[in-house]
C-alpha cells in the first residue's frame, strides 16, 4: 500500500459535513456506516435514498415538488431525475443577502474589488431586469467571452435567474475558436471585454470582436466592458445588434426574483476542446449541475459559510462553472483573473495568504513549475487559512505530492480529483474523512458507480482500463446542442460498452479503493499491442530534474508503433546522450521496457489547450502529416510547427 502523506484527525472528522451526512444517514435509516467506503458503497445501491438526502441536507428548495426521485429505463441513457420538480439554479447561489463578503475579484495589475451577499443580489436584480427588457427569457442563449471577473458571474446569475442558457468561453480563444462554439448555438446576448491582460501586456480586442460578430447574425445585444481598454466606445463595433457599455447596460438594485424551471431544463452549454474537430456543445441540466456541485463542494470539499475557494481557471474551462457553484454551500469565491506567475512566480501565493484562502485549487502544471522555480511555500508565505488543496486536469505525480508535504504546507488535504466537462464535475476525487497516499486519488465520488473495465467489459481492480460509470447520475448531460435524437450523445459516451458511460480515461482501481488516472484512453500508447497511459510516461520523466515539460506520442513505426518523447528542457540543459541514458533509466527502472521512448526529442514548447492540457492528438497528427482541425483551441498554437517533420523521426 502506498505511503500515507496526511490523514485528518479525529476533530477535523468531525467537524466535516461529509461526517455530519454520514451520521444523518445513519440515523435516519438505521444504518451503521462507519467509514467514506461503506457510505460510497451505500449510495450507488441506494441512489434514490442518496439523491433525496442530498436534497434534503442543503435544504434545495423546489418551486414545485417533484413525483419522484428517478424514472430509468433499462440500460443509460434513459433517466429522469426528479420528474415534475421546478426550482432555479442562480436562487440556491444567492440565497445569502448578509454584509459578509460573498465575491472578491483580483486583476492581474492587482485591481482588487469585492462585493458582500448584498451587493451581489443587487447587482444581479439590476442586471436582469436589463436582460429581460432586451427580450431574454426561457432557453434564450447568452453567451459570454470574458475574464475571470465579478461581471462575468453577475451576468451568468442573472441569465439563469430568468432561465435562459448561459454559455462562456475567455479571451484567449481565437476567432475560430469563438465562432465554432457560439456559432452553433446563436446567442441572443454577447457580453464581452474591450480587452484583457495577460503577462503584463494589454490586449485589444477589437478586430477580433468584429470577425466573431459579422458570423452571429442571431444577436439582438451586444454588452462591452470596457476591463483593460478603458477608451472602448460603442462604434468601435460592426453589428447590427444594438451595442451597450456595461455601465449603461443596467443600475443595480433591488431584489432579483427567480423563473422556475424543469430539473432537466438547460442551464449551460459547455463545451469539448476542440483539438481534433469542432467543438462538441454539451447541454447540462440546471438540476444536476446544482446537486452535483452542492454534494461536491459542501461534502467532499467540505465548504461552508466560513469558506473562501480560490480556484485557479479562465472562464473557457469547466471548472469556472464548478468554482462559482460555492456560493451555493454559502462560501465566499475569490476570482482571479490573468497569469499565474506574472510578476513572478509567487503571484497566487500572495494571493492565497492576502485574501485568506481556505481551498485552492491548481493544476499539475502549477505546482510542478512552482516546484521548479525553487519556491517553498510554507517557509515564504502565512498559508494558516489553508486547509485543502485541490488539483486537477492532469494527472498529478508522486514527486508532486511530496513537493506539497515538504515545501507547501505539510497538514493540507491535497485532493487530487478527475471528472471532466462533459459531466461538469468528478467521477473520482478526494474527502475529508480519507488519507493521502502518495500518487493516488483518494477514491470514487459519492453517488457515482465508477469501475475499470478491461477490454472485454468486465470490471478490473490492479489493472488498468476504462473509466465507466455504469448507473445513471444527475449530472449526466441532457444531451448535445442540435442532436435532437441524442445520436451523437450515445456515439460520443455509450458506444464503447452499450448502456454503460465511457469515459475515455484510461485508468486504474487499486486495491485499497483509491483510483489513479493514466491518461486519455484516444491518446493511449500501444507499442507491440500493449497499452500505455502517457502519464505513466509523464510520472516518471517528472524526476528527470532538466525536463521542464514532456509529451509523449506513438508514431506508426514498421507495421507497429514505438514510443516518441518530447521534451522541452530547462535553459541550459543539452538532450545529449548522457541525459537521454538517463530520462531512458528513470522510466525502465519505474515502468516497464514497453514504455521506455524509442527516440527522445528535444522541442522549446509544448502545445497545450487553453485550460492548460497536453495536447497529444495534435502533436500526434502533426508528426503524420495530418491535419490539426482547431488550432483556436490552443494556448500557444505555434508550438505545434516544430513537430512537422522531424528529421529524428525518419529512422
Amino acid at each position: 500500500m502506498s505511503d500515507i502523506l496526511w490523514q485528518p484527525d479525529a476533530s477535523r472528522i468531525a467537524k466535516s459535513r461529509m461526517d455530519a451526512f454520514r451520521r444523518s444517514i445513519n440515523q435516519r435509516h438505521s444504518l451503521n456506516l462507519g467509514d467514506y467506503p461503506a457510505l460510497h458503497q451505500w449510495s450507488i445501491g441506494q441512489r434514490e435514498v442518496f439523491w433525496q438526502a442530498i436534497v434534503d441536507f442543503f435544504d434545495i428548495g423546489f418551486h414545485t415538488q417533484p413525483e419522484a426521485v428517478l424514472r430509468e429505463g433499462a440500460k443509460m441513457p434513459s433517466a429522469e431525475w426528479f420528474p415534475g420538480a421546478t426550482l432555479n439554479f442562480a436562487e440556491h447561489l444567492l440565497r445569502r443577502r448578509d454584509a459578509a463578503v460573498a465575491v472578491v475579484s483580483v486583476a492581474e495589475n492587482g485591481q482588487r474589488e469585492q462585493l458582500t451577499w448584498a451587493e451581489l443580489a443587487r447587482q444581479v436584480a439590476g442586471f436582469q431586469a436589463s436582460l429581460q427588457a432586451a427580450g431574454v427569457g426561457l432557453g434564450d442563449r447568452v453567451a459570454a467571452c470574458m475574464p475571470n471577473t465579478w461581471q462575468t458571474l453577475v451576468a451568468m446569475l442573472a441569465t439563469t435567474s430568468l432561465g435562459a442558457i448561459w454559455s462562456c468561453s475567455s479571451p484567449d480563444f481565437g476567432t475560430h475558436g469563438v465562432i465554432d462554439r457560439f456559432g452553433q448555438i446563436e446567442p441572443k446576448v454577447l457580453i464581452t471585454c474591450a480587452g484583457y491582460r495577460y503577462a503584463g501586456k494589454e490586449i485589444d480586442q477589437t478586430t477580433k470582436l468584429n470577425e466573431i460578430l459579422a458570423q452571429l447574425p442571431s444577436l439582438q445585444q451586444l454588452i462591452i466592458v470596457p476591463y483593460a481598454r478603458s477608451q472602448a466606445r460603442v462604434e468601435d463595433y460592426r453589428t447590427h445588434a444594438d451595442v451597450m457599455l456595461w455601465d449603461d447596460f443596467y443600475t443595480p438594485g433591488g431584489d432579483p426574483f427567480f423563473v422556475p424551471v424543469p430539473f432537466a431544463h438547460p442551464l449551460y452549454v459547455l463545451y469539448s476542446s476542440g483539438t481534433t474537430g469542432v467543438p462538441k456543445c454539451i447541454v447540462h441540466s440546471t438540476g444536476g449541475v446544482l446537486l452535483q456541485h452542492v454534494k461536491e463542494h459542501g461534502l467532499h470539499v467540505d465548504l461552508g459559510t466560513g469558506d473562501r475557494l480560490f480556484y485557479y481557471t479562465t472562464c473557457g474551462w469547466m471548472m469556472w462553472n464548478w468554482l462559482v457553484s460555492a456560493l451555493a454551500v454559502g462560501s465566499a469565491v475569490v476570482l482571479y483573473d490573468g497569469s499565474p506567475f506574472h510578476p513572478g512566480p509567487e503571484r497566487l501565493l500572495d494571493l492565497l495568504e492576502d485574501e485568506r484562502v481556505s481551498v485552492f485549487g491548481t493544476s499539475p502544471k502549477f505546482l510542478a513549475t512552482l516546484e521548479s522555480s525553487g519556491l517553498k511555500p510554507r517557509e515564504s508565505h502565512d498559508l494558516s487559512a489553508l486547509k485543502t488543496l485541490l488539483c486537477t486536469g492532469s494527472a498529478l505525480s508522486p514527486q508532486s505530492y511530496d513537493f506539497v508535504y515538504r515545501d507547501f504546507k505539510p497538514d493540507v488535504c491535497l485532493a487530487s480529483m478527475s471528472g471532466g466537462t462533459d459531466i461538469v464535475s468528478c467521477f473520482v476525487n478526494g474527502n475529508p474523512l480519507s488519507p493521502v497516499r502518495r500518487g493516488e486519488i483518494m477514491g470514487k465520488s459519492l453517488g457515482m458507480a465508477v469501475e475499470v473495465w478491461n477490454d472485454a467489459g468486465q470490471p478490473v481492480i490492479g489493472e488498468k482500463g476504462e473509466l465507466v460509470c455504469t448507473r445513471h447520475f444527475p449530472a449526466m448531460p441532457i444531451g448535445l446542442w442540435n442532436d435532437p435524437k441524442g445520436e451523437k450523445l450515445r456515439k460520443s459516451y455509450f458506444s464503447l460498452f452499450p448502456g454503460v458511460w465511457a469515459q475515455g480515461d484510461y485508468a486504474e482501481e487499486l486495491p485499497h479503493g483509491a483510483m489513479m488516472i493514466h491518461g486519455r484512453s484516444d491518446a493511449v500508447l500501444n507499442p507491440g499491442g500493449v497499452r500505455i497511459g502517457t502519464a505513466e510516461i509523464y510520472r516518471q520523466v517528472e524526476k528527470v530534474s532538466q525536463v521542464l515539460d514532456s509529451v509523449a506520442i506513438g508514431q506508426q513505426w514498421q507495421d507497429d508503433v514505438r514510443v516518441v518523447l518530447f521534451v522541452r528542457l530547462q535553459d541550459g540543459a543539452v538532450l545529449d546522450d548522457s541525459l537521454q541514458a538517463q530520462i531512458r533509466q528513470v522510466i525502465r527502472a519505474s515502468t516497464t521496457p514497453r514504455h521506455v521512448p524509442a527516440k527522445i526529442v528535444a522541442v522549446t514548447d509544448i502545445p497545450r489547450t487553453i485550460s492548460g492540457k497536453v495536447v497529444e492528438l495534435a502533436v500526434r497528427n502533426v508528426v503524420h502529416g495530418q491535419p490539426v482541425k482547431n488550432t483556436d483551441a490552443l494556448a500557444n498554437p505555434e508550438a505545434l510547427e516544430q513537430f512537422r517533420d522531424r528529421p529524428e523521426l525518419a529512422d
